[in-house]
């Protein structure tokens, strides 16, 4: 067949999408479960500081991928570039944990809308439910990729909207504006009630870990990077946009829910939002939640499919994984990846009944540090690129989106990552994730030395850098 014939990834996704995927990763079931328990480790001053780490974190991140990813708009950006600047082996490495970590959420994400689905209808086995998301999600994700991103920039759109409204309704409620059934207003009481730290420091570490996992999914812009229009300026234009609005809504609506619920009973709670739109009066707040909450599981199921099946296609054009992972259909879809990514998303599901204290607690430790993995990886990858391309005569100020504060951004962001795997490891229920994380990263390296130095890759195996304004 000639090549030219062949279809290629649709460059087909606006800014729009890029901005709306990116906090749909990120807006999701973290914030609405997972913050009654950030709040109720640290307190609610303490549980402010720790998204505002988080957030920092995520903003270093985002900025060094941006400068990446306008320089080489490829799909599954992050791993060609940890191949290009770091190294084949690192690349290889990063492509496979950051895979296995979203196919196996996308596994979960699935019985969890099952479950949610109970409420409504209590008598359809969860099985049945988890059988239509998985048609669902693989008809969207099989067709085009504007078809992804329109369905993705909806499903986000609604737990964005539900965050706003919560943040209006809950600051009338606390300065009395909207009445609480007939309880007082409690202005800041519950906020300072205890001190601003109540848990001390030690909270605020430990709550920090859950924190940035809450974070992490705002990279997934980079692995749509090669099907994004004009990605040098829509690029920059959603990673301006996501990282203060991300931090706007997660700072006030933590601000709202410490205000409105003591901080010691939000860690017990199965989601304070739905406690809050209780006390407030609002009607079937619990069913409104139910369904907010079943729209970001499926938007997340969304998501790491997408994901997924774009890094396996990277893995695969670098010579990573089996040729067959690059064929696109007529729409432009890595429809192999595809299949294979929602066949192990299945096939973990069996291991968490099966092999559950076995497999499966080795999947998901060996999952939970791939996001680390992969900005540790940007930054890492984003000084090398700096450093070539200046020695190769480039200008930094031909570069149409440049991290400011260089080399101090990606330095500060590899520390902490790395401080993230130290209060990692002085946390009893997480220290397991980084024997079988870090034990799984070495299998790796040691099954690419072994395997792939027999056949060493050359630079063509991924795109060139630019070197000068016209390149760029």
């Amino acid at each position: 067949m000639d090549h030219e014939n062949q279809p290629k990834l649709k460059r087909s996704m606006k800014s729009r999408h890029l901005f709306m995927m990116s906090l749909g990763g990120i807006i999701g079931t973290g914030l609405f479960l997972g913050s009654g328990y950030a709040i109720g480790e640290a307190g609610p001053a303490g549980a402010i500081l720790a998204y505002l780490v988080g957030g920092l974190l995520m903003y270093l991140a985002m900025v060094c991928l941006g400068e990446l990813s306008v320089v080489m708009p490829v799909s599954g950006s992050f791993q060609a570039h940890a191949t290009r600047f770091i190294g084949p082996a690192t690349g290889f490495v990063v492509g496979w944990i950051y895979w296995l970590s979203w196919a196996l959420y996308v596994g979960l994400e699935f019985v969890a809308a099952g479950v949610l689905m109970k409420r409504w209808f209590p008598d359809v086995p969860v099985w049945i439910w988890c059988a239509l998301f998985v048609i669902i999600l693989f008809s969207i994700n099989s067709l085009t990729t504007r078809s992804f991103a329109e369905t993705e920039y909806w499903f986000a759109g609604i737990k964005v909207l539900t965050v706003i409204l919560f943040i209006i309704v809950g600051l009338g409620a606390i300065f009395g504006i909207i009445p609480m059934h007939s309880d007082p207003a409690p202005y800041l009481s519950n906020f300072i009630g205890d001190g601003i730290f109540p848990a001390g420091m030690v909270g605020v570490f430990i709550s920090m870990m859950t924190v940035i996992y809450a974070f992490q999914g705002s990279e997934i812009m980079g692995v749509a990077a090669g099907e994004t229009e004009e990605p040098e300026k829509n690029i920059p234009k959603a990673i301006r946009n996501i990282v203060f609005r991300v931090l706007i809504f997660y700072v006030l609506a933590i601000f709202v829910l410490s205000a409105l619920v003591p901080w010691q009973k939000a860690g017990v709670l199965e989601s304070p939002f739905v406690t809050v739109f209780d006390m407030i009066g609002i009607p079937y707040a619990a069913d409104i939640m139910n369904f907010v909450i079943l729209t970001a599981i499926l938007s997340v199921g969304n998501t790491g499919l997408f994901a997924c099946t774009r890094i396996l296609f990277s893995l695969s054009e670098s010579g990573m994984a089996p040729s067959i992972f690059k064929k696109l259909n007529k729409r432009g879809v890595p429809s192999y990846a595809l299949l294979i990514t929602l066949g192990f998303a299945l096939l973990s599901l069996l291991t968490s009944i099966v092999a559950a204290n076995t497999l499966f607690v080795v999947l998901l430790a060996i999952s939970g540090i791939g996001g680390t993995l992969t900005w540790l990886a940007i930054a890492v990858a984003q000084l090398r690129f700096r450093k070539k391309f200046v020695k190769d005569g480039g200008k930094v100020e031909d570069l149409a989106f440049k991290v400011r504060l260089y080399p101090f951004n990606p330095i500060l962001c590899i520390v902490m990552c790395l401080f993230i795997f130290v209060f990692t490891a002085f946390d009893p229920t997480q220290r397991t994730s980084l024997y079988w994380g870090f034990g799984f990263i070495i299998a790796c390296y040691l099954y690419y030395y072994f395997v792939f130095t027999r056949r060493k890759m050359s630079h063509s195996d991924v795109p060139s850098i630019p070197i000068s304004k016209e390149d760029l």
